[in-house]
């Protein structure tokens, strides 16, 4: 018998979630989230040969109330990451690392009762122990990025999070060369917590 992804997701809901609307529960104008959360990744083009393992926790408040109609019907989040543990696995070695994000902008599309998804732009800066990518670059990049994932909130308040990440890492020619690592893509699992 062959098991679903949806049938699999259905699983971690207890039925007691199917009978409220755990979205406007948790994703209320005012509300906290702390995130535990960890991604991996790749590069793309001709950094396709650099992986990436990164932990840490994301911060977050809901700033407004819903606005718009329908499926686009959502609010506002404001949040940022502290990343203390970021590996990059490039030719040459594995470098260790850390970042934060301080900006996260954020919209929850809230019209559904139990899967909640989101979209996001993010800016952050990454240090690390040997220059990324390896040579005449720098220690010091900095990861724009956008987002797009979704929330299965299990119970009230709380939600797993799965996000797909498109990250651009470049040092803005802080390095005598700034080859970057051009659309990396990253997967991202977190469990948050709202109050």
């Amino acid at each position: 018998m062959r098991l679903t992804v949806a049938a699999f997701l259905l699983l971690l809901v207890p039925p007691v979630a199917f009978a409220q609307n755990l979205t406007s529960q948790a994703l209320t104008d005012g509300a906290f989230e702390v995130e535990p959360l960890l991604d991996g990744g790749t590069g793309g083009g001709r950094a396709v040969n650099t992986q990436f393992l990164i932990a840490g926790v994301r911060f977050g408040k809901v700033l407004t109330g819903d606005h718009l109609g329908g499926w686009f019907r959502g609010n506002f989040e404001y949040a940022g990451e502290a990343l203390p543990l970021y590996l990059v696995m490039q030719p040459g070695g594995t470098v260790y690392g850390g970042s934060f994000k301080p900006i996260i902008l954020e919209w929850n599309f809230t019209s559904h009762r139990k899967f909640t998804p989101y979209a996001l732009i993010a800016g952050g800066v990454l240090f690390t122990t040997s220059n990324v990518p390896p040579g005449n670059t720098s220690a010091v990049n900095f990861t724009p990025q956008a987002a797009f994932g979704f929330r299965i909130f299990t119970r009230p308040k709380h939600s797993w999070d799965i996000e797909v990440q498109g990250v651009h890492h470049s040092n803005a020619s802080l390095g005598t060369f700034n080859p970057g690592l051009n659309g990396s893509v990253m997967i991202s699992i977190g469990y948050s917590w709202f109050k």
